[in-house]
């Protein structure tokens, strides 16, 4: 069990948070950092989210249903929208350097 929770955590670590760029009561502002090769636990998503991708990057994506397994490559600059109760499947940088994004969280 002890096990369990210690890869539980280190998971969580992979996509370290950064600070929080700008909050209020209508959004959060993170930027968040990927290490190549570590995985990002799987979560729901508690507001609706825009992702900025601040670097060119390159990750895999296992669908939490099926188990299938997909990779995807963004550009700097690409935008992309997830809803609110979500579900943010893990992901592994495959890259080999770390990448960031914005994480634009809506809270109103």
């Amino acid at each position: 069990m002890k096990t369990f929770v210690l890869a539980i955590l280190l998971m969580a670590a992979a996509w370290a948070a950064g600070p929080v760029k700008l909050e209020n009561s209508k959004v959060r502002v993170t930027e968040v950092s990927y290490e190549p090769g570590v995985p990002r636990a799987r979560f729901v998503r508690q507001h609706d989210q825009v992702i900025v991708f601040l670097d060119d990057c390159k990750y895999q994506r296992t669908d939490s249903q099926s188990g299938e397994k997909t990779i995807r490559e963004r550009k700097s600059g690409d935008v992309i929208w997830h809803d609110k109760g979500e579900d943010a499947p893990v992901l592994v940088n495959v890259g080999s350097k770390a990448y960031r994004t914005l994480m634009i969280e809506i809270l109103k």
